[in-house]
């Protein structure tokens, strides 16, 4: 665990350091990345589903995002390795960006990490017991303690915010935790050796 701290935290820290770096722009240009988040059910905007999560409605939106990408982008990197992140969290985007492509109101444009958030949070607290290892379940507890009253944000509302990212991202969060678990070999699926 300890190899993989530097390359998560290198990792995340950039990932942040790059979507600070386009908001930049997007204002300096008069907010045309905005352009980029997804306007549901319009075909040409499936090009969107990815570029989407790095776009940002202005400063205060990333701010709200900042920290939680940083601690559970971390947590994630470390448990998992860079690579798995980065399957997992490309996962994560498209079954957020594709939720919100399908149920979104039509007329909306949205943007932004939180979707990516919210399957982070549902890839560590169902990670550990999907793999059954203790540190990962003791680390899931801790993500869901701390971080658990955000499911608020995946509950319809009419509040200007994308539930439906956060709903699908924390979807996409608990399917990855499936589809990236280790898997031991010579272990049957009941978990006894043949």
């Amino acid at each position: 665990m300890g190899a993989r701290a530097k390359p998560a935290a290198l990792l995340v820290l950039a990932w942040v350091g790059l979507l600070w770096l386009l908001e930049a722009v997007d204002v300096a240009t008069g907010h045309a990345l905005d352009s980029f988040g997804i306007r549901p059910r319009e075909l040409s905007e499936l090009v969107d589903v990815l570029p989407a999560t790095a776009v940002h409605f202005g400063f205060a939106h990333l701010m709200a995002n900042t920290l939680p990408l940083l601690v559970l982008g971390f947590l994630a990197g470390l448990r998992s390795g860079i690579r798995r992140l980065a399957g997992v969290t490309l996962l994560i985007a498209v079954v957020s960006g594709l939720g919100v492509w399908l149920i979104s109101p039509p007329g909306s444009n949205t943007a932004g990490v939180s979707g990516v958030i919210f399957g982070l949070f549902g890839y560590l607290v169902v990670r550990g017991f999907i793999e059954r290892k203790a540190l990962d379940i003791a680390i899931g507890v801790l993500v869901a303690v701390l971080y658990g009253s955000i499911l608020w944000g995946a509950l319809p509302a009419s509040n200007g915010i994308s539930w439906q990212a956060h709903f699908f991202g924390l979807a996409g969060g608990a399917l990855a935790a499936y589809v990236f678990r280790v898997r031991t070999p010579g272990l049957r699926p009941e978990g006894r050796v043949p």
